[in-house]
């Protein structure tokens, strides 16, 4: 299985658009119990979430102090907001874990809180982050931390981290260009705040119909070699590249 490329968030307070959201294409859904519900609501939200909770339609949930929630059968894995302490990810006691990082203090543990137990994957929360550090901007004022998140997931052995969201929804445009951007980062996936971002989400962290035919081409021509480097239309074809060459075609077979 690869991992998820959009994960569409879905507020804890609107239990008609939870079935809607397992529906919308997204490869994973997040019931959303923080910032999405007003703290008046939290109760309220909670209750609608446990009832509605199900192995039959697992999805992941953001908790804000519903830690009794995260035993429930139908959560397949906490979003943690604000990350800053292992020992926070230690008390929820699930065993998929993904950490929004999303302030300094957040950054700075961020070692320490890859290395800690159950984590799967780490998220950034970029808008957050941008206001706890007085950053304004999403492009090259966070590549630092944006490039940390990638290495240090890469040395944790965590699948590649996710991106913020974008907060345009009725603009495909910008929601591609964030998302090429995070790919060619390394990130793996990107948070969605409308099914509106997920075909565009989906399509730009998954291998282009160019990078298919390019595989095919590298892989076909190695087949006909003993394994060493070889030339193939002026690019030199060696180890690591036919190494890519493969995840892609394992990437579209895994999803064909």
């Amino acid at each position: 299985m690869t991992a998820p490329r959009s994960y569409l968030f879905v507020p804890g307070n609107r239990p008609e658009r939870f079935a809607k959201a397992c529906a919308s294409g997204a490869d994973a859904v997040i019931v959303d119990l923080e910032d999405a519900v007003p703290p008046a609501e939290r109760p309220a939200a909670r209750a609608a979430v446990a009832s509605w909770l199900s192995p039959e339609h697992p999805v992941l949930v953001r908790i804000s102090d519903d830690i009794g929630l995260c035993s429930h059968p139908g959560v397949a894995g906490v979003v943690l907001p604000k990350a800053e302490r292992v020992e926070d990810i230690m008390a929820i006691g699930h065993t998929n874990i993904l950490p929004i990082i999303e302030t300094a203090r957040g950054f700075w543990n961020l070692t320490a809180i890859a290395h800690a137990p159950n984590v799967r994957r780490l998220m950034f929360g970029s808008i957050d982050f941008q206001v706890d550090l007085g950053i304004h901007g999403e492009g090259e004022e966070l590549l630092y931390f944006r490039s940390q998140l990638v290495l240090v997931s890469r040395i944790a052995a965590l699948d590649p981290p996710v991106d913020g969201i974008t907060t345009a929804f009725n603009t495909p445009d910008l929601v591609r260009a964030d998302a090429v951007r995070a790919r060619r980062l390394g990130f793996g996936g990107k948070l969605c705040i409308h099914p509106k971002q997920i075909a565009t989400v989906n399509n730009c962290f998954g291998p282009t119909a160019e990078e298919y035919a390019w595989a095919k081409r590298v892989i076909d021509a190695v087949s006909k070699t003993n394994g060493e480097a070889i030339s193939l239309h002026g690019e030199m074809i060696d180890r690591p590249v036919v190494a890519r060459a493969e995840a892609i075609l394992r990437y579209l077979d895994s999803n064909s």
